[in-house]
């Protein structure tokens, strides 16, 4: 699974009600397009400080907000939201946690938030997840506290979460913290169908603590999450998304209302 390890650790208590929820992500200029254009596919590298790389940031424990430095565990991203306040992640990257247990840091790096640490307020879980864990519902949002009067939203920017996409009709990007790096990777290659209900996409590197990654397409959307089967994959290279549908479209409406 990509997470880190004493995320396992957890409590496996569900975070909070049964909710589903889309959010958008970031691509990387630095790779290729994810509309097919030129560059190379089945690439990972460190992710160019972009606009669109800001969106994504880490996941820590609150306890961690004076001492970043290699204490993130999983990774978010920031999605479009009425209240301006919204991250998406996977659902098993929140499992078990308390209201105020965790903060996201958009656009972490070497230890550093340039834009600001945000405090998780609320976790909103689909029900095939709170109720079982199961795999086709790796999906979640998070509302986080405003600062100044001010939402992460207003900070770094966000993505549409896209729900109903056929897999693989553009490449995508999926920007992630693995666990053992301070800085974000970035990868982008066309997904293919795993099944049904999960779509899998094969790059390098996307190790432990790169749950939650957004999959960003060409229009900057957001059109996966890394998790799902196997919580996102049991080797580096080969990563998962459950493919959104109609419990993600009801969560996100949950999440926003």
């Amino acid at each position: 699974m990509k997470r880190i390890s004493r995320i396992s650790r957890r409590a496996t208590s569900p975070l909070c009600a049964a909710v589903v929820l889309l959010v958008p992500a970031l691509t990387s200029a630095s790779l290729a397009n994810a509309d097919d254009g030129p560059g190379p596919l089945g690439v990972t590298a460190v992710a160019a400080d972009t606009a669109q790389a800001r969106k994504v940031g880490a996941l820590f424990d609150a306890d961690r907000r004076s001492s970043l430095a290699g204490g993130h565990f999983c990774t978010a991203s920031v999605v479009y939201s009425p209240h301006r306040n919204l991250i998406v992640t996977a659902a098993h990257c929140l499992n078990g946690s308390k209201d105020g247990d965790l903060i996201f840091a958009p656009g972490y790096r070497d230890g550093r938030a340039p834009y600001g640490v945000w405090k998780v307020r609320r976790a909103f879980l689909p029900d095939g997840w709170a109720k079982g864990q199961h795999e086709d519902s790796d999906v979640a949002f998070a509302v986080v506290a405003n600062k100044g009067g001010k939402g992460v939203e207003d900070a770094v920017g966000g993505n549409p979460f896209v729900t109903g996409m056929a897999t693989g009709a553009t490449a995508v990007t999926v920007t992630g913290y693995p666990s053992t790096r301070e800085a974000p990777v970035s990868c982008t290659n066309r997904p293919t169908v795993h099944s049904r209900t999960q779509q899998r996409i094969d790059c390098p590197g996307l190790s432990g603590g790169t749950s939650g990654s957004p999959w960003v397409n060409g229009d900057k959307a957001v059109v996966g999450i890394l998790g799902g089967h196997e919580k996102g994959g049991s080797t580096d290279d080969i990563s998962y998304s459950v493919v959104f549908g109609a419990e993600a479209a009801e969560l996100y409406r949950d999440a926003t209302g």
